[in-house]
C-alpha cells in the first residue's frame, strides 16, 4: 500500500528555515535561496508525482493524528485477517496430512549402528556438554554429506597421479548454505569441515507471542544467491514447520528456484514435514530423525549450553 503524506509548501519552508537557522547556524536568505533553486524543483519533479499513484493521501502529514490512527487500525486489521487465514490453512494441512505417506523428495537417513549409537549419546540426559558437542558435530557432518548427495553434479574427467583417466563428478555450480538462527548455527562446524569455502547466509525467525505466527527478525543472504546451483537450508529441529515455511519463502522471494533448495535437519515432526512438502513439493528435505509428533526445541540449548 502506497501512502503519501501531504503538507502545505509554505509550512514545509517555514519548518526548514527554523531547523536550519536554529540547528545548523544558517541565515534565512541562504535557506530561501536553496529552497527555490534546488529543494522545490526536485520535490515537484520526483516526489509530488507519487501523489498520483498513492493508495492513501494523508493531509497535513504527521499532524493529522486522526488519519494516521485510522491507517494504523486498517493495517492491523489486515494483518490480523492474514494471520487468521494462515492458521486456518495450517490446521487444514494438519488434518489432511496425518495419514498420507511422505513425499518422495524426503530423505530419511537409515539408522545404522553408528547413527543409532550417536543418537543414543545425544538423547541421553546424562551426556556431558563436551560429548554432546563432539557427537553432534559428527552426526551433523553425515547429515550435510547426505544433503550434498541431492545437489546437482556434472561429469568430469581428470588425470590421476599414476597417469590414468578417472571419470567422476564435480558440482555443477556453487553450493551455498543458509543458517536458520539460532539452531542452525550448530551445523556450522560440520559445514566448515565439509565445504570449507561455502558462502553462508542467515535468517532469524521467531514465533509471535500473541499469534504464534513466525516472524522474520533478521536477514542476510549472499547478493547473488539466485545464481547458486544449490542452497542448503540448515536447522537443528523442525516442529510445526512454520519457521521452515517462512525460510523457504524468503529464499524464493530472493530468486532461488525451489528445486535447488535442500533442507537439512537433525529431527522433524511428521506433521510439520508434511506441511512443508505440501506447500513446496519441489524442495528436497534430508532428516536424520523423523518423529511422529512435534517436540520442543532442545538441541541448540544443549549444544550452546544455554
Amino acid at each position: 500500500m502506497g501512502i503519501y503524506c501531504d503538507a502545505d509548501a509554505d509550512t514545509c519552508l517555514s519548518r526548514r528555515i527554523v531547523r536550519d537557522v536554529r540547528e545548523r547556524g544558517r541565515d534565512v536568505e541562504g535557506c530561501i535561496k536553496q529552497w527555490f533553486a534546488f529543494v522545490k524543483p526536485n520535490f515537484e519533479k520526483f516526489v509530488e508525482p507519487q501523489r498520483k499513484v498513492a493508495d492513501l493521501i494523508v493531509p497535513r502529514g504527521i499532524e493529522n493524528r486522526v488519519a494516521l490512527d485510522m491507517m494504523v487500525q486498517f493495517i492491523e486489521k489486515k494483518l490480523f485477517e492474514k494471520s487468521t487465514h494462515h492458521r486456518e490453512a495450517l490446521a487444514r494441512l494438519e488434518v489432511r496430512d496425518r495419514d498420507e505417506p511422505l513425499s518422495d523428495r524426503v530423505v530419511v537417513m537409515s539408522e545404522g549402528p553408528q547413527i543409532k549409537f550417536m543418537n543414543t549419546i545425544l538423547q541421553d540426559i546424562d551426556t556431558s556438554a563436551e560429548d554432546f558437542i563432539f557427537y553432534f558435530d559428527r552426526l551433523a557432518a553425515l547429515i550435510i554429506e547426505q544433503a550434498l548427495n541431492n545437489v546437482q553434479f556434472e561429469e568430469a574427467s581428470i588425470e590421476t597421479p599414476p597417469g590414468y583417466t578417472y571419470n567422476g563428478l564435480r558440482p555443477k555450480g556453487e553450493v551455498s548454505a543458509v543458517i536458520v538462527l539460532r539452531g542452525g548455527s550448530a551445523f556450522e562446524p560440520a559445514l566448515r569441515k565439509t565445504i570449507p569455502d561455502c558462502r553462508t547466509g542467515r535468517l532469524l525467525i521467531q514465533s509471535s507471542y500473541s499469534t504464534g505466527e513466525p516472524e522474520l527478525h533478521y536477514l542476510r543472504l549472499p547478493e547473488d544467491i539466485h545464481k547458486h546451483e544449490s542452497v542448503l537450508l540448515l536447522d537443528t529441529q523442525m516442529a510445526s514447520g512454520g519457521a521452515a515455511l517462512m525460510a523457504v519463502q524468503v529464499l524464493v522471494d530472493h530468486g532461488v528456484a525451489l528445486e535447488r533448495i535442500v533442507l537439512a535437519t537433525y529431527s522433524a515432526g511428521k506433521v510439520g514435514l508434511h506441511r512443508l512438502m505440501t506447500v513446496f513439493p519441489e524442495i528436497t528435505a534430508v532428516v536424520c530423525n523423523l518423529l511422529p509428533h512435534a517436540e520442543q526445541r532442545w538441541v541448540e540449548k544443549r549444544y550452546f549450553r544455554c
